[in-house]
């Protein structure tokens, strides 16, 4: 399963980015330094970020069009505070929730067929974290060239930079603008990666905690059809296939653990992305459909969408697959060949025992928003029709504002 984790595009692009952002195990105190530089570098660019965007928020407050760019802005960063602030409350859970990941779910043997489940995961996961971060990377390359496009032809004085700033500093004159203009695009820079790389951790985990779900199922159903039945009066044999079973029973007791902690921590980050989530899909459609800008400007919001679009459904979908293969363990146990075990202590015990997995699993292990509701892709449907309604809302204000 090392071949695993290194063939993994997926967990590849994740760790290097997580490692980034300063959220990640370090080996040494030299990993450890690093991992701080990291998390202060990336602190101080999303307060940078936080401080340009509410000062132009306050210059621009009376005009609509303008205010609704930066609210977009500032709504990003709001979810990316979130996140930071919370995941480094629970630092020390989130960092035990990586690394049971690694030695449990990556660094395991498996079967044949086992290894088939694990194939499926690292597909679903390269599927949607290469998705996401494309868009995300391309929605900050374009904030970054659209004021070097917009600056071609105009002379020292009327330079723009990608965000304003409300100094009364030359700022368009050299070499203030330049210095000022790589400041910015360092913050943009660490602020895009800390939006995207939590969510892309986070889908990894829930998809492969449902993995790990689907073997338990697969180690349940076989764990008497690997044997002959007819060897099943044999008692050392059946105490055999006893221990086996206690292995699987703990094995279901660790992973509802797990998805309890990944609840604890992930919660009212989940919690806050969705209600986030409708309100900026609301603001980008408007940046869209909406507000008359420059191809540039019109191109990066598309990127935008596309990229919030794709990072709901990764979110919605990894977390809804978490709770089905959850509960689809009570099928596991139900479809096992309890019926030819022989009617002894031993016997009655494994049934007993399969009976107990059955009740337990009618609770599905969930991912909650702050424990309002669980989410599933019901969820995804619900947002998205939520920031319909807003968007016409916003829609009519603007056409208000433009008849006055």
């Amino acid at each position: 399963m090392l071949n695993h984790k290194r063939k993994d595009i997926s967990i590849i692009l994740t760790t290097f980015f997580m490692k980034f952002t300063g959220f990640w195990l370090a080996v040494n105190p030299k990993e450890q330094f690093r991992r701080r530089i990291a998390f202060y570098y990336n602190v101080g660019a999303v307060s940078f970020a936080v401080y340009v965007e509410i000062t132009d928020f306050i210059y621009s407050r009376n005009n609509f069009t303008e205010a609704i760019y930066i609210l977009c802005n500032t709504m990003t960063l709001v979810m990316v505070l979130t996140k930071m602030l919370i995941l480094t409350l629970h630092r020390t859970k989130f960092m035990y929730l990586i690394q049971y990941m690694q030695n449990q779910f990556w660094n395991s043997d498996y079967q044949h067929d086992e290894n088939i489940i694990i194939e499926t995961c690292r597909k679903q996961c390269t599927y949607f974290v290469c998705s996401f971060i494309f868009f995300a990377l391309g929605t900050v390359f374009g904030y970054m060239i659209t004021p070097i496009i917009e600056n071609i032809g105009k002379n020292e004085t009327d330079r723009i930079l990608p965000f304003t700033m409300w100094i009364d500093f030359p700022f368009s004159m050299s070499p203030y603008f330049e210095i000022m203009f790589v400041i910015q695009i360092l913050s943009l820079y660490g602020v895009g990666i800390c939006y995207f790389c939590f969510d892309c951790l986070l889908c990894i985990m829930n998809i492969h905690t449902a993995g790990q779900f689907r073997i338990l199922q697969n180690r349940l159903i076989k764990i008497y059809q690997e044997n002959d039945i007819r060897n099943y009066n044999h008692i050392n044999h059946l105490e055999d296939v006893y221990n086996r079973f206690k292995e699987l029973v703990i094995q279901h007791q660790m992973l509802i653990k797990y998805s309890k902690d990944l609840n604890h921590v992930f919660t009212f980050i989940t919690l806050g992305q969705v209600l986030i989530f409708s309100i900026l899909i609301c603001l980008v459609g408007y940046e869209i459909f909406i507000v008359s800008k420059t191809p540039i400007r019109r191109a990066v919001f598309i990127f935008y969408i596309i990229g919030t679009m794709t990072q709901l459904m990764m979110f919605t979908y990894s977390c809804n697959i978490l709770t089905e293969e959850s509960m689809n363990i009570a099928v596991a146990a139900y479809s096992s060949s309890w019926t030819s075990m022989p009617i002894n202590k031993i016997g009655k015990l494994l049934r007993k025992g399969l009976f107990i997995i059955i009740i337990r699993a009618q609770k599905p292990c969930v991912l909650s928003a702050g424990g309002f509701f669980s989410v599933s892709l019901e969820t995804y449907t619900a947002v998205i029709s939520t920031a319909m309604s807003y968007f016409t809302l916003l829609r009519q204000r603007s056409l208000e504002v433009i008849g006055v």
